[in-house]
């Protein structure tokens, strides 16, 4: 059967009426130069800061520099990332900002600055991503710190109390318990509903692992992510690593949930951030840091917020931790974070080496916004406590000159003593705010004046035995109505002298 040309001309037609045509760019650049995991790209000139570059199959990396000539990009991996990498190879933009996996999934896991699992679980199960770097909330979204988170510590929920929203600092030397005050703290939040990110910055793998294994001992990994970017990790997921998990918080932030976020510590991130920015040749500042790094910690710790009711009423709570040397708490990094935060615990050497730990420094130590939000009953008994030991480290200093003592100072060395020996806790043994309130009552009260100081402890540990056992219903009332009223403070007096003349008499004191 012989075609005919119209046919054929409207079957065409008709096909080319349907056909479209899709135009497909690609920015494309290439490497000039590479080393020190830093690559510089001619060519991409469409880029943008933050963006996700691709190299190859599995090498990527993120755009830090824009200049004139080349865009500065840090290369992502552990050992040697860039060896993958030469003179000439191809670059493509992927339009995507460096972004991880967020939600509920990442509970229990161990995971890198990208989100990847590092614990041999498996894949982590969500389709949830965050970009890492995001806004602050604003004025407008955010209400006052308004609740107490509980640490567990007693010298810190008594004299530097930590509310949900905050950001406390903890500045020290190194090796004097800065990790264990934070390990507490999470330890404490079972059964709180407050969910845990634990973000290990530069330090030694197995100090990762062994974090990891006391979390889970005390089940606390249920509730917690740890973000690992270790010392053998390159310099460029050393800087991700906060903010990875500042935008893991941020995800159940924003879900009204509560979060506490651990950065340990900034001082690695920081010099993490110092030496990507002079392999990408930005001009040097003090200490050889470059102009921007206040900014490097300020944007990350203004996430921290306590929202509004609008937006659920979430928080989250920022505890960085920054490392000193010789105690100097003056130099560059360490102001600057001390001028970010509402306040910040100092532990001190001398103290940590006397055996006092946690080895607070009450003087140097503060809150600058917990104090609102501290249980009333806390407030109550302890309100006179910092000022109580502030002096009396004084009076110690003034004593060691070998000075007569007249009552009233012997009585106030007396009642420091004991108060020290009081705020001492073993590492791993959080307390709930009801024992704590009772144990510094006893002190306050000056129950303990006349024990021996090597009592004091072994009085604590049978006192809330004898609390436990014999009458549990003062903790239940002291844990749910958070203030003691002046019918509850005559029965703990009267508790307390009958506990301590059955104490006194099986010493035989």
């Amino acid at each position: 059967m012989p075609l005919k040309p119209e046919e054929v001309s409207s079957i065409i037609r008709k096909e080319l009426e349907k056909y479209k045509t899709r135009m497909r760019s690609e920015s494309i650049g290439t490497v000039i130069q590479v080393g020190d995991t830093i690559a510089r790209i001619h060519g991409l000139d469409d880029v943008m800061v933050g963006e996700l570059v691709q190299f190859s199959e599995k090498v990527m990396g993120m755009v830090l520099n824009l200049e004139e000539e080349s865009v500065g990009v840090v290369v992502f991996g552990t050992d040697n990332p860039d060896k993958n990498i030469k003179e000439g190879d191809m670059v493509k933009r992927t339009g995507k900002i460096v972004q991880v996996p967020v939600g509920e999934a990442l509970l229990g896991r161990v995971v890198s600055s990208l989100g990847r699992p590092i614990d041999g679980k498996g894949p982590i199960d969500t389709n949830k991503f965050r970009p890492i770097e995001s806004r602050a909330p604003n004025v407008v979204e955010r209400q006052p710190v308004c609740e107490s988170l509980e640490t567990g510590i007693k010298a810190i929920d008594a004299l530097t109390p930590i509310g949900r929203g905050q950001r406390e600092l903890i500045i020290a030397d190194r090796q004097t318990g800065k990790t264990a005050i934070t390990i507490d703290t999470i330890i404490n939040q079972k059964g709180k509903d407050v969910y845990c990110v634990y973000v290990a910055i530069g330090q030694k793998m197995s100090s990762i692992v062994a974090v990891a294994e006391t979390l889970q001992k005390y089940g606390a990994m249920e509730y917690t992510t740890i973000v690992s970017a270790s010392s053998r990790a390159s310099a460029s997921l050393q800087y991700l690593a906060p903010y990875s998990g500042c935008a893991m918080g941020e995800e159940l932030l924003y879900s009204g949930k509560h979060v506490l976020v651990i950065y340990d510590d900034l001082t690695k991130h920081a010099q993490a951030y110092r030496q990507l920015s002079l392999l990408l040749r930005r001009p040097p500042g003090r200490e050889a840091y470059p102009g921007d790094i206040f900014y490097l910690h300020s944007r990350l710790l203004e996430r921290a917020a306590k929202l509004n009711n609008e937006l659920g009423a979430g928080s989250l709570t920022a505890i960085p931790i920054v490392e000193t040397q010789a105690g100097d708490i003056t130099s560059y990094i360490p102001t600057n974070v001390i001028s970010i935060t509402d306040g910040q615990i100092y532990l001190e050497n001398d103290l940590f080496y006397a055996g006092v730990r946690p080895a607070i420094n009450v003087g140097l130590s503060v809150s600058r916004v917990g104090g609102k939000a501290q249980v009333k009953a806390m407030r109550q008994v302890a309100s006179k406590l910092r000022l109580d030991l502030a002096q009396y480290r004084e009076l110690v200093a003034f004593t060691q000159f070998g000075t007569e003592l007249d009552k009233a100072t012997q009585a106030q060395l007396t009642r420091g003593e004991r108060m020290v020996e009081v705020l001492k806790q073993e590492q791993y043994t959080p307390l709930p705010i009801s024992k704590q309130v009772m144990i510094i009552y006893c002190g306050t009260r000056g129950f303990l004046d006349d024990l021996p100081i090597g009592a004091v402890k072994r009085f604590e540990h049978e006192f809330f035995e004898y609390m436990d056992n014999k009458n549990p219903e003062i903790a239940i009332e002291v844990q749910s109505k958070k203030e003691l009223s002046s019918f509850l403070m005559e029965k703990l007096d009267l508790l307390i002298s009958t506990f301590k003349d059955e104490f006194v008499k099986r010493m035989k004191l």
